[in-house]
Formats: structure tokens, C-alpha cells, sequence
């Protein structure tokens, strides 16, 4: 059930995406909207409107119109009087409109030939911007014919030129269906490089739609990657703004994500609380009408309900589904299918009457022929078994070999990005280098433990090695947690940083925060006895400023920042007691206002001279 509920996710976003990319580039102030289209309908074939705003009336027809069939019809209309006119603007859109019903009759091939179309005449206008979005709907068609490499790239092109464009909300629409491109591999590192910086932008413009569904496919990376409890938490949060939008139907396949997260650990509150939401889900989509969602809410019910022995409500539930489900089926679709068999099955019974009425003619000549067609037909058969054989096996081979490469590749990003970080990583791969980088603003933090050379004399080398592992793997797991960056580790030292790759406002904030779950883990360790677990007390220094970043090494990678900050944080480390948070000046005037501080007065520093220090003792009350 969890890769299903990944599947319609994805199903929701780009229907979202998709939408809030023509808002922007078309001007529309709604979304498809079937009312609208009949009342334009009607207008139009009446012909009541003014012969100048013919054009302007078809092409929102073609982008309200919600039939496929009749928003091609309208789009090639639209493109016709467009070249007449030569209305470069309407044919272009002409073309998005036509790409889009053949992408939604899945008719892929004539979708590419039509975005292509499109952007072709945005490329010979130099309207950029265009071109950077058009390359958005071209990968997303590319990611839905499962050709990993072609959306990638159209993916890249889209970011590329929308950075150079400055063109914040359609870069964060790319980056977003770059992502979930990842996701749908199985990729969700690489997945969380993208929503990061999109759900960054998306909150330095206050875009609430944007965020929200931001913070759904952040949950849907942490469901992929096993981490529950951080995707409840985004997922939750998303529903939480979405609820606010008055956008319903995401929240509904939000509901039952985390209805299958309580599912999962099988404990009987858990399955009770699991069932809570997806009846959440399934009264809410009721309320409004949305079956697809009212079918799949039947379905996890059915599924909880079986997996507690009670079938007859399990087996209830199931009818529904199937109810609704059918009622979602496209009816048409199937009737012409049918009407295409009782068409045939006709055709086959005249076919039929017609050969017995030759038969009695042709029976001499095909007598003497039989014995020929005999052995022709065993030899043809042979070889058809034979070629089928051949394309069976080099299928397999070529299936296997793709599926090596496939996990080969996985395992060289998944290592690339245990290296460097994520957007590091990524430039990396693209253009075989990394431009450093100057960051005006990074919160930088040292801790080191207590006593670790004194202690390490008495330890044995596998109980030194198990004990740095036991704390430095929590470190990252509450660094990962606040969005902050590992920079390395020397020894017992341990550094990171907030406020890079990607600036951000909060990465001060962010810093103070992980540091108290530092000092809370390393004291609850202490409670823990394990002989092959050395407790330790840690230090913690802090200092805010600007740091200069990038990659050093050509064999063994590293990422490393540097800068006087870097000096002073380390500087705000050694001068630190144990159990305590020592912050610079540069620090304390960023969380004065948020945390107790405690001045320590100047303090001298080595090759930096006396220093305002200061203890950070909790959050303000």
C-alpha cells in the first residue's frame, strides 16, 4: 500500500504543478474550470463577442476545457487562426494547451512534439523565462514515460536558465518537480536536495500553497526512507496549511500516508489511530465530493479491518471501494471498447457465413494444399519460437543489465552525498567541479568531549571506535533534523554548520537548538550501561559570520568552509565547560531575543585577544 499512496502523491502534485506554472505564465486567474469552459462554449458558438477577441476567448477554452478531446479540438483551432494572425503569444500557448490533452490521454510522444513546438517559438522569441518553463513540462512528461535520464536533463535546463532569470516561483516549481522525479526513483536523498532549497524559496516569498506542498513531499521523503515520525510531522504540517487553503484533496492522500505509517507498527492504539485517519479521509473527501479519494479511504479500511479479523466490515468497506473506483473509470472509454468487440465478434460471424458459402469451392485446391501449409506452419512456428526465445533472453539481459546500472548509480549518488553535501553533490556530478562560495551569514559549532585523550589511554581501540560512532551518528541524525550542514570530524571534534549551502534566516536559531539536543543525548547516554560505551561530558562553542566554502581534494573529496568564524567558533569551543553552550558576541546579538543568555564578560583568547563570551541557558520564558 505505501508505493500505491506514493503513486497518487505523485499523481496530485503534478496536477498542481501544472496549474500553478499556467497561473504564472498565462495570466490565468483560475485553474481549469468546466463551468467556465460551457458558458465560453455557448459565447463562442453563438458568436457573441467581438471578432478582435476571438483569440483571447479560444485560448481559455482550450485552458478551462477539462475534456481531453474538446481541449484538442480548441487548441488546434487556436493554433490555426494564430499562424494566420501570426500571434506568436497564442500559438505558443496554442501548443501548451494541445501538449497538455495529449499528455493527459497519455499520448506521450505527440505531448513532447507539441511542448517542443512551444518552445521552439519562446527559443526564437528569447522569452527565457518561457523557455525555462516550458523545459519543466517536457521533463515532467519524460518523468512520466519513465525516462529517468531525459527528464533529469529537461529538469536541469529548466533550473539553469530560471536562476539566470531571477524568476523565483517557477525555479521553486522546477526544483519541486525535480524532486518528486527522485522520489518516484527511489531516490529520496537526492529527492530532499531539491525540496530544500524549493521549500526554502517558498517561505522567503510567503507562497503558503507552495510550502505546503513542500512540506507533504518532505514527508513523503522521510515515509520512503523509513524515518516516520519526521514524515507524520511534515505531512501534518502540511495538511494543517492546506486546510487553511481550503485544498482538500491532497489533505485526503496526506491522511492516508500517515493512516499506513500507524498501520505499520502493528500496536493496537496504533491500529485504532491508523483507522481515525483514514475515516478522516474518507468523511472529508465524501464531504466534498472527491471519489477517487472516497475510493481509496474504503480501501485502507477494508485493509485495517481485515488485518483485525473483522471481515464482514473489511469486506463492506471493499465494496465501496470498488463502487467508487469504477465510478472514477473513464465509462466511455469502456463502452467503445465494447462496442469495438460487438463490432468485431459481428464482423467475425459474416466472415464466417461468407467461408462456408466458398468452402464447398476451394475444398479440392486446399486438399492438395493442406499437406504444404502443414510443413510450413511447423517450420514457421519453429522459427517463431526461436525469435521469441532470442528477445526473451536478450529482454532479460537487457532488463538485469539496466537494473545493475540503475542500482550502481543509486549506490554512487547515495555515497556521493555521505561526502559532500547535497547541492555540493549535485554540482559536482554536472559539471565535473565546484565553484566556492562566499556566505555572508553561517552559525558555525565545534563541540569536543571532555578528558577524551586522558579517557582513550584506559579504552580499548574497538571501544573508542563503537563510542565516537555511538555519538556521532545521533549528532547527525539532530543536525539532519534542523537542516544544518556536518562540515567533518577530527579526532573527538565534531563541526557543522547552519546558513549553507542554502541562507537562511533562522540558521542561528537552528544551531542553539540542536546544540541542547547535543547536550540532552549526551546526559541521557549516561544513563545507559554498556561496557562497549564509554560516557563522556561534551563541549560546545558557537560563532556566527562569514565563511568562504567549497571541495579541496581530487581523489578523496572533502567539503570544508573557512574564514576568521571558523577560528572563532573552534576559539568558543576550548574556552566552553562541560555541559554548557558558549556562544560568540556575533551569536548572542542574533538569539538574545529568543534564548537566556548568560555574559560571561571578555575572556582572553589565544591570537585573538580578550572576547565577549556568553553562556546560552534555555529558551525565554
Amino acid at each position: 500500500m505505501g508505493n500505491s499512496v506514493l503513486k497518487i502523491i505523485f499523481i496530485m502534485k503534478k496536477a498542481y504543478i501544472f496549474l500553478g506554472f499556467f497561473l504564472i505564465y498565462m495570466g490565468i486567474i483560475h485553474g481549469q474550470n468546466q463551468q467556465l469552459a460551457d458558458s465560453l462554449e455557448l459565447l463562442y458558438s453563438q458568436g457573441n463577442f467581438e471578432e478582435h477577441n476571438r483569440l483571447k476567448i479560444l485560448e481559455q477554452l482550450a485552458i478551462n476545457q477539462l475534456d481531453p478531446e474538446k481541449k484538442l479540438s480548441r487548441s488546434d483551432e487556436l493554433i490555426r487562426l494564430a499562424l494566420e494572425m501570426d500571434s506568436t503569444s497564442y500559438l505558443w500557448s496554442g501548443y501548451i494547451q494541445k501538449g497538455t490533452a495529449y499528455k493527459v490521454k497519455a499520448n506521450y510522444d505527440k505531448s513532447l512534439e507539441n511542448y517542443f513546438h512551444a518552445a521552439e517559438y519562446a527559443n526564437n522569441e528569447h522569452l527565457y523565462k518561457k523557455i525555462g518553463a516550458i523545459n519543466i513540462t517536457i521533463a515532467d512528461v519524460y518523468s512520466l514515460m519513465g525516462n529517468h535520464h531525459n527528464a533529469v536533463e529537461y529538469y536541469q535546463k529548466s533550473i539553469n536558465i530560471l536562476r539566470k532569470e531571477n524568476d523565483s516561483i517557477t525555479l521553486a516549481i522546477s526544483l519541486l518537480n525535480t524532486g518528486e522525479h527522485y522520489l518516484q526513483q527511489q531516490i529520496p536523498d537526492i529527492a530532499m536536495v531539491y525540496f530544500r532549497e524549493s521549500g526554502q524559496i517558498f517561505k522567503n516569498i510567503d507562497h503558503k500553497m507552495g510550502i505546503a506542498y513542500n512540506l507533504g513531499n518532505m514527508g513523503m521523503v522521510y515515509f520512503q526512507k523509513g524515518e516516520n515520525e519526521l514524515s507524520e510531522d511534515n505531512l501534518k504540517g502540511a495538511i494543517e496549511i492546506l486546510n487553511e487553503l481550503g485544498d482538500y484533496s491532497p489533505i485526503c492522500e496526506y491522511l492516508i500516508v500517515i493512516s499506513q505509517i500507524y498501520q505499520n507498527r502493528k500496536d493496537i492504539k496504533d491500529i485504532k489511530e491508523s483507522i481515525n485517519y483514514a475515516n478522516r479521509s474518507l468523511q472529508l473527501s465524501q464531504q466534498y465530493g472527491l471519489k477517487k479519494h472516497i475510493s481509496d479511504a474504503n480501501l485502507k479500511l477494508s485493509e485495517l479491518y481485515e488485518q483485525e479479523g473483522i471481515i464482514l466490515e473489511s469486506f463492506e468497506y471493499y465494496k465501496n471501494h470498488i463502487i467508487y473506483r469504477d465510478s472514477v473509470n473513464n465509462i466511455e472509454t469502456v463502452q467503445e471498447i465494447a462496442d469495438l468487440r460487438t463490432d468485431f465478434e459481428v464482423q467475425k460471424k459474416q466472415d464466417e457465413i461468407v467461408f462456408l458459402e466458398k468452402e464447398a469451392e476451394i475444398s479440392e485446391l486446399r486438399s492438395r494444399k493442406q499437406k504444404n501449409m502443414t510443413y510450413a506452419s511447423a517450420i514457421t512456428s519453429v522459427l517463431v519460437l526461436l525469435l521469441a526465445f532470442t528477445l526473451f533472453r536478450r529482454y532479460n539481459y537487457i532488463k538485469k543489465t539496466s537494473y545493475i546500472i540503475q542500482q550502481e548509480t543509486i549506490k554512487s549518488e547515495k555515497l556521493l552525498l555521505n561526502i559532500l553535501p547535497e547541492e555540493t553533490a549535485l554540482e559536482l556530478k554536472l559539471n565535473g567541479k565546484v565553484q566556492a562560495k562566499q556566505f555572508d551569514s553561517v552559525s558555525v559549532m565545534f563541540t569536543d568531549f571532555k578528558d577524551f585523550t586522558k579517557h582513550s589511554l584506559n579504552l580499548t581501540p574497538e571501544v573508542i571506535v563503537k563510542s565516537v560512532d555511538f555519538y556521532f551518528s545521533k549528532f547527525d541524525e539532530i543536525i539532519e533534523k534542523y537542516e544544518l550542514e556536518k562540515i567533518k570530524t577530527i579526532g573527538d571534534a565534531y563541526m557543522c554548520a547552519g546558513g549553507l549551502p542554502f541562507p537562511n534566516k533562522n540558521h542561528s536559531r537552528q544551531m542553539i537548538e540542536a546544540a541542547f539536543e547535543i547536550l540532552e543525548f549526551v546526559q541521557e547516554s549516561k544513563k545507559i550501561t554498556n561496557k562497549n560505551i564509554a560516557n563522556f561530558d561534551v563541549r560546545i562553542g558557537i560563532n556566527t559570520g562569514p565563511v568562504v566554502a567549497g571541495v579541496v581534494g581530487v581523489k578523496k573529496f572533502a567539503y570544508d568552509i573557512w574564514g576568521d568564524t571558523v577560528n572563532v567558533a573552534s576559539r568558543m569551543e576550548s574556552m566552553s565547560t562541560p555541559g554548557r553552550i558558549n556562544v560568540s558576541e556575533n551569536t548572542y546579538e542574533l538569539i538574545k531575543d529568543t534564548f537566556d543568555c548568560e555574559y560571561r564578560g571578555e575572556i582572553e583568547v589565544k591570537n585573538k585577544g580578550l572576547m565577549k563570551m556568553y553562556f546560552v541557558n534555555g529558551i525565554k520564558t
